[in-house]
């Protein structure tokens, strides 16, 4: 059971960890999605193994003792917003991690334009600055479910809010010229004294 104030790890690492392809495409989910790190990556696969597991059980079982248990693993996934409405039990099946991290609210922030990066969405969610439905949620890894993604906002109050981030990014600024050598004469030793 373990001890009540520890929390269990809710992820499995991998079995092999150097393996060259899989770091390189976990690093591609860490840079895509803005996330903190890979473990993030990792709850988000664990996330999917147990939900294909479920799925595989419930597929192997006679339809007539667990229709009630179908559908709730359906409705659930549905909830979240990882299948469509008329998904069946197969679809489960073809669940990948990019269907779980598209759900997090640090996502669906930068995909509604709420920041200009996935990484400036994550500060905004961690530094209190995003609310659904006027109530702040500062949890990055937050699974957005269905229909609320018209309730995310800035927060009222925000300090953000005065910033008016346009759909579209800025301009970079043009890059200062370095001063010429020249203009450094005349501090050499000579003048330390």
């Amino acid at each position: 059971m373990g001890h009540p104030r520890k929390a269990r790890k809710q992820y499995d690492t991998p079995s092999h960890p150097w393996n060259a392809d899989r770091i390189k495409q976990e690093n591609k989910l860490v840079q895509k999605y803005g996330l903190k790190n890979k473990k993030e990556v990792w709850k988000a696969e664990t996330m999917v193994k147990r939900y294909r597991r479920d799925a595989r059980e419930l597929l192997g079982m006679s339809s007539e003792h667990n229709s009630t248990e179908r559908q709730q693993l359906l409705n659930h996934l549905v909830t979240i917003g990882v299948l469509p409405e008329n998904a069946k039990l197969e679809d489960v099946l073809d669940l990948t991690v990019e269907d779980v991290l598209r759900r997090r609210l640090q996502t669906v922030v930068h995909r509604k334009g709420l920041a200009y990066t996935a990484k400036e969405a994550r500060v905004f969610v961690v530094h209190g600055h995003i609310a659904m439905n006027n109530r702040k949620i500062d949890s990055p890894s937050y699974l957005v479910k269905r229909g609320e993604e018209e309730l995310i906002g800035y927060y009222p109050g925000s300090a953000v809010i005065k910033l008016k981030i346009p759909e579209t990014p800025k301009k970079e600024k043009p890059k200062k010229e370095k001063p010429r050598r020249d203009s450094y004469r005349g501090r050499g030793r000579r003048n330390r004294r």
